[in-house]
Order: structure tokens, then C-alpha cells, then sequence
């Protein structure tokens, strides 16, 4: 970073400052503010003006402080070492910067966000003297027991590859290949690139995404699926259980790599996450859940504007791996009060405000932001990548004609809606099946039909049915009481109950119930429904309904979730027919 100053203050109001340029700064130029060298961004350039947003506290900021420029874009470091880590909004890493200043943040600190002196061991893949692009694997590095990363070209370099390091250790500052283009030029390459956090990094081409992100959450895999490379909303009020969502989602999804964004969340809230996560056994490698997991923490209490940028420098890295030909999943919680990061940087700057103070440019920031996701051919053309974006949102009151949550809904293929009722039942996940959807459906239709249930369609249109007949016969049992219903819409009740507490509601912290492979929850559901037209069929015998009950012991089908392990979903399959010559006997006796 240079000394020269390009600018000086004029004009400060919390974390945007204005000041007078005497050099020349870009539009979203990384710029350093004042003698302790605070972190910024340019955010407006008019002439000889630039706004610039400050991601430290500007306490004792004073008029004539001078501004420096970097003549680069606001960037994140990519390279070996990011896994297992925990970053702030700008990527500086909290873990290093504690063991240098304790438990408190100083104002203009400064680390690498790698590990510049850690050797890493390196494994080459290619060639000297071979024709190399971008996203050529020049080697391979294992950075946990779970990723072995892969050291690519950067995006923008081609040439004949004139020298590649041998097997060896490194450390992400060596030089560890040359390339030289076509004019004669050589770059000396690293492990080691950046990239800017607004732009997206480049690709061949976008895929269907026809491949579902398995959660091991039955609502979400069996109701309302999500595909890798995919969008989802999480919408709830508060205590619905958004932030336990994300973290089920976080631990159990079949993702290779997590990038978690706590972007504006509660302090405790975010502490829970840095003290549990470390501890969290990987429950498909039975290794520690950090060593394919990556934290962003940004908590209310820290610096707005650094809350605006910290889903960028999320996705950023999360596209970097996705480069790789991993599959990444990337938790945002919560896009509210990113945006309310922005609504109130808007309003220090005096923009015209929009629905509720926010910016009349929310809706396409928003779009951005999801927009990134999705299922891709890697640069090189060699791999498939996905980013998978799942972002909960706070709406106030619960409120969802609020704008943010509008705005999501526009912009996402899955929307998990939260319902205040159900969480104060202790229903969880609460995710409402009336007013929940994905529109994933048709895409993933196929790899249903060939990995786990050809009717996977019919079986779950059918449960949602009885669901949605249950919320309208519910009004009447109001009124009136159940038994002034017929005996089929009884069986209707008992049947929605069992798909509630047997089949919906997951306990997050239970051994066996935390997580549901897709067999079992099929297996799970093609009971309750099998079970559902069974009973109607010997109702219309004339058998009563206390006699039907009388042969189902419903508390022991709604515990099969937690007694039937995940790798043996065939007993369920014993159980039907256990229930089902029950049921014979019963129409047999009635029939005598």
C-alpha cells in the first residue's frame, strides 16, 4: 500500500465519508482511510468527490484525514488455507487476529487472511512445455483429509506452461508455476489468487439443475427439494427457528463444502455457531465438521457496512471452490438486515428512499446476489460445480408483504416459509406446508424416479392433499367437535397426524431422527399413505372407526422416524405388513 495519499475528508457521517481527491480512485476501488489505515470501498465518484464506505468504526475520524488508494478492487484472497477458518465481513481472519490483540478487534488491523508461513504439500498435475487456460489443474494440495484442493490457472492466463514446481511443500506465497503468452510475456503464478467480491468468477456454461442438495430434512427433501446450484428463501418471524434450519442444513447437507454467513445475526447467536461448529462431528466422514466448512462472521455489533460486504466475500469463496468441481452450499442469515446494512448506508448518502426506507436498487441487489448461484461447466471444461444459495430472512412482525421478503420471493425457486404457529407447537422444523413451495419439482422428477420412488410425485401430492383437507376440516372441528364428522374425514385427521408427528416433525438434536436418508423417507411416507387408502377402503366396508383405530397403534408408527436406523428403511416395510394383516383380520371378524 502506498504512502501517497490521493485524497483528504471533508465530510464524515458514521461509516460513509466524503472526500476531495487530488489522484485518481475508480468506482469500487479498496481504499485505506485515515492514519490508522480503516478499510473502505468507493462507493460514488463525482470529479474531484468520492464517498467512500468505511468497514471499521469511524470514531475520532476528524476533517482532513487523508485517503490512500490501492488501485484495486475490494478482494478476497483464495488459496489454501481457507477451510476451517473464520473470517469478518472483509476476510480478515478472527482466530489470527485474536492471537495478536486478544478477544477485541483494533481499528486498522491488518493480517493475511492465509497463512503465508504454513508449507503446504504440493502435488503436480501437469506438464512443462503444455499449452495451459484458465482453470487448468497445475496441481493438487491437501488441504484437509476431506478437500484436496486443486491449484488452478487463474481466470485470464494463457500460454505454454514454462516451469512447474516439483512434489514438494510450499507455502502459498512460492512461486510454483510460469506461464508465458503468446507475446512472450511470463507470469509467475502462486497458490495464492484474488479476486474481486462483486464480480462473479467466469465459466463455461450454466447446467440444469437436475441433481437434489439431500438435506436429510423430510419436509425439505420429500416436499419442498432444492437442487444443487439452486435458490431457497428461509422467511419466518422471530423464534421460528430460522437460524436451528441453517444450521441442520449446514451439518447434514450432502454438500462437499459449506461457506456459513452470519451476516447481521444476534452476538450469541453467532458465538453459538463459532463454539459448536468446531465441535461437530461430519456426520457422513465422522471427521470434524470444520474440515469442510468455512465461517463468516459479521454480528449486529460490528461495522454496517462490513455487514454489506460479507455475502459477497461469502460467495466469492464459495464460487472458488466451485471451480473446483465441488459442490458448495452456502447459508446467508439473514439477507434482512444485509439489507437493512443497505438501507441505512442509503440513507447517510441521502438517496431518495424507496418502499420503507430501503433503496429503490434493493430488488437488484438482490438479484445479484441469488443470481450467482447455480450448476455449472467449470472454466477448463473438464468439471461440474454447483453454488447452492440459502438465505434466511427476518421479516418484521412476520410480515411477509414486507420488501425484502417480496423481493426474495421474486428472485428464488424454493420459499421454506416458517410458521409463527407451528414453532409455538413445538413442530420443528416449522416449515408450513400451505404456504411453502419449490419449483424444482419436474427437474428433479427424474433422479427420483431412477435412484429412490418412481411415484415420488403422485406420493407427495397426495400427502399434501390430506394436509391441506386437515387445515379445512380443522374449522370444522372447531365449531362442532370431531365426532360430528363423518368416519373417513375422522381417518383423514388421524392420517394428517400421523404425516405431522410422524413423518414432518424432525427432531434436530436427536441420534437417529437429525437426519433421514431419502429411502427411509420414502418409506416413511408410502406407509402413511398406503396406510391412509387401506383404512378409507375398509370404511367403505362398513367397519366403524373406533374398530380401525383400535387396530393401529398410532404412537408406535409417529416413533418408526426415531426407531428404524437410516440404513435399514426395509423395516419399515416389515411393519406394513404387520399393520396390513392386522387389518385383515379385522375386515375378516367383521365380515363373521
Amino acid at each position: 500500500m502506498s504512502d501517497d495519499a490521493v485524497g483528504s475528508l471533508y465530510w464524515i457521517s458514521g461509516p460513509v465519508v466524503r472526500a476531495h481527491i487530488n489522484g485518481q480512485l475508480s468506482m469500487a476501488e479498496q481504499t485505506w482511510v485515515g492514519e490508522e489505515r480503516l478499510a473502505s470501498e468507493v462507493i460514488s465518484v463525482s470529479q474531484d468527490q468520492v464517498t467512500v464506505q468505511v468497514y471499521e468504526k469511524t470514531q475520532g475520524l476528524h476533517v482532513g484525514e487523508r485517503l490512500f488508494g490501492s488501485g484495486q478492487p475490494l478482494s478476497v484472497t483464495l488459496g489454501p488455507g481457507l477451510i476451517g477458518s473464520t473470517f469478518d465481513g472483509i476476510q480478515r481472519p478472527l482466530e489470527m487476529i485474536r492471537e495478536r490483540t486478544g478477544n477485541f478487534i483494533r481499528r486498522g488491523e491488518r493480517v493475511s487472511p492465509l497463512n503465508t508461513e504454513r508449507k503446504w504439500p504440493f502435488a503436480p498435475q501437469a506438464e512443462a512445455g503444455a499449452e495451459v487456460e484458465p482453470g487448468t489443474v497445475l496441481g493438487l494440495v491437501s488441504e484437509t483429509p476431506l478437500v484436496e484442493h486443486k491449484i488452478l490457472v487463474p481466470p485470464g492466463v494463457h500460454g505454454t506452461l514454462k516451469h512447474l514446481a516439483g512434489e514438494g511443500d510450499y507455502t502459498v506465497e512460492e512461486e510454483i508455476a510460469v506461464v508465458q503468452d503468446r507475446q512472450g510475456k511470463e507470469r509467475s503464478l502462486t497458490m495464492l489468487q484474488r479476486w474481486p467480491v462483486r464480480q462473479g468468477r467466469p465459466i463455461v456454461e450454466r447446467r440444469e439443475p437436475t441433481v437434489p442438495l439431500i438435506t436429510g430434512q423430510r419436509v425439505i427433501d420429500t416436499l419442498f427439494p432444492i437442487a444443487k446450484g439452486g435458490t431457497a428463501a428461509i422467511p419466518g418471524g422471530f423464534g421460528t427457528g430460522k437460524t436451528v434450519t441453517l444450521h441442520s442444513l449446514a451439518k447434514w447437507s450432502d454438500a462437499d463444502i459449506v461457506v456459513y454467513v452470519g451476516c447481521g445475526e444476534r452476538g450469541n447467536e453467532m458465538t453459538q455457531v463459532l463454539e459448536e461448529f468446531p465441535e461437530l462431528e461430519d456426520p457422513w466422514t465422522g471427521h470434524p465438521l470444520m474440515e469442510r466448512t468455512i465461517l463468516i462472521a459479521n454480528t449486529s455489533n460490528m461495522p454496517v457496512a462490513a455487514r454489506e460486504s460479507s455475502i459477497y466475500t461469502g460467495l466469492t469463496i464459495a464460487e472458488y471452490y466451485r471451480d473446483q468441481g465441488f459442490d458448495v452450499a452456502l447459508m446467508a442469515d439473514s439477507t434482512s438486515r444485509w439489507a437493512q446494512a443497505l438501507r441505512e448506508i442509503s440513507g447517510r448518502l441521502g438517496e431518495m428512499p424507496a418502499e420503507e426506507g430501503y433503496p429503490a436498487y434493493l430488488a437488484s441487489r438482490l438479484a445479484a446476489f441469488y443470481e450467482r448461484a447455480g450448476r455449472v461447466t467449470v472454466l477448463g471444461g473438464e468439471d461440474e460445480g454447483s453454488v447452492t444459495v440459502m438465505g434466511a430472512v427476518s421479516p418484521p412482525g412476520g410480515d411477509f408483504s414486507e420488501p425484502v421478503t417480496r423481493h426474495t420471493q421474486r428472485f428464488t425457486r424454493c420459499f421454506w416459509t416458517l410458521d409463527r404457529d407451528l414453532a409455538h407447537q413445538r413442530h420443528y422444523p416449522a416449515i408450513s406446508w400451505r404456504q411453502s413451495y419449490s419449483l424444482y419439482l419436474e427437474q428433479l422428477a427424474e433422479w427420483w424416479r431412477e435412484r429412490v420412488e418412481e411415484d415420488w410425485q403422485v406420493l407427495r401430492t397426495a400427502a399434501l392433499g390430506i394436509l391441506q383437507r386437515q387445515s379445512d376440516l380443522q374449522q370444522i372441528v372447531q365449531l362442532v367437535g370431531p365426532e360430528a364428522l363423518a368416519d373417513k374425514e375422522q381417518w383423514t385427521l388421524d392420517v394428517a397426524r400421523l404425516l405431522r408427528e410422524g413423518f414432518l416433525d424432525q427432531n434436530a438434536f436427536h441420534p437417529v431422527d437429525a437426519y433421514t436418508v431419502p429411502e427411509k423417507q420414502i418409506a416413511l411416507l408410502n406407509l402413511f399413505m398406503w396406510l391412509h387408502d387401506r383404512g378409507n377402503d375398509l370404511l367403505e366396508l362398513g367397519l366403524s372407526i373406533a374398530r380401525l383405530r383400535e387396530e393401529i397403534d398410532m404412537p408406535h408408527l409417529i416413533r418408526l422416524k426415531e426407531q428404524v436406523p437410516n440404513d435399514e428403511p426395509e423395516q419399515i416395510e416389515d411393519v406394513r405388513q404387520e399393520v396390513g394383516r392386522q387389518l385383515e383380520r379385522a375386515r375378516d371378524e367383521y365380515r363373521e
